[in-house]
């Protein structure tokens, strides 16, 4: 099990033909104009959590643009034959201007799942987390896109909860403050005046989900996991139009004792702060 601060959106760049990896421009056309308000754009899409954030819509037949910053090393990682899948060249740090133009007019929901590799470039969880998520938010405003999905943290809000000393909330803080940085582009999101949804998710771990999924209000989780295919799972119940989830921040994690319900019921249990 990993404790990755979970990963945030992706977006932006002048955009060309040359840049996108189109299976067929008609192909694409046809099918993201059938689904139309349904077209998901992901930022972070070549993540380990982005990348299953990005099939699962296409599994359910909604066309997706996945934001990536390298186009060639993200046809190898995604579907790139399928025709309602795009690739864009995009990059959060760029600014607001050219992530508004990756993201295009025809987009209905935004995810962010963009996060940061771990370095000794203790300004990175800023120009990501903080900065990138901002830009992304500007850009989604420039759009009128209607929904704003960010893939956040537990323990953002760690000082607030008394949760301060917990090693996850130290081990997470060492790298440049990344919780706090997160908090932050959380703060922003809540005063755009955009409908979003804010996900927490405990702990990632890459394995397939054997536990049912628990949802608890903001500020109350502090420990526990969950596996990545679940938070893709709650990003896409959100992305689909789903009003129980509206202006919501929500923290999750697995459970083996927890009782297996339906996501729209699990959101609707949340209440507004």
């Amino acid at each position: 099990m990993s404790f990755d601060s979970p990963l945030l959106l992706l977006a932006a760049a002048n955009l060309t033909n040359e840049e996108h990896h189109l299976p067929s421009p008609r192909r694409l056309k046809e099918a993201r104009s059938k689904r139309k308000g349904k077209n998901i754009f992901v930022a972070g899409a070549t993540g380990k959590t982005g990348k299953r954030i990005v099939e699962q819509p296409l599994s359910k037949g909604f066309a997706v643009k996945a934001g990536v910053r390298d186009v060639e090393r993200a046809k190898s990682i995604l579907s790139g034959d399928n025709p309602l899948l795009e690739i864009a060249k995009a990059d959060v740090t760029e600014g607001s201007t050219k992530l508004s133009e990756a993201i295009s007019n025809d987009i209905d929901a935004v995810i962010c799942s963009t996060g940061f590799y771990r370095s000794l470039d203790l300004v990175s969880p800023w120009k990501i987390n903080n900065f990138g998520t901002v830009n992304l938010v500007e850009a989604c405003r420039k759009q009128n896109v209607k929904r704003f999905i960010l893939i956040s943290s537990i323990l953002v809000n760690g000082a607030a909860m008394g949760q301060l000393p917990n090693p996850a909330c130290i081990i997470l803080n060492l790298f440049g403050l990344t919780l706090v940085a997160k908090l932050q582009a959380e703060n922003h999101i809540r005063k755009s005046g955009m409908n979003y949804t804010i996900i927490r998710p405990g702990g990632l771990t890459n394995d397939p989900p054997k536990d049912n999924i628990v949802m608890e209000p903001e500020d109350t989780l502090y420990g526990g996991s969950i596996s990545r295919d679940q938070v893709a799972q709650v990003a896409v119940e959100r992305a689909s139009l789903q009003p129980e989830s509206n202006y919501k921040v929500v923290e999750i994690a697995a459970r083996m004792d927890a009782s297996e319900r339906s996501l729209p019921e699990i959101f609707s249990s949340i209440q507004r702060r």
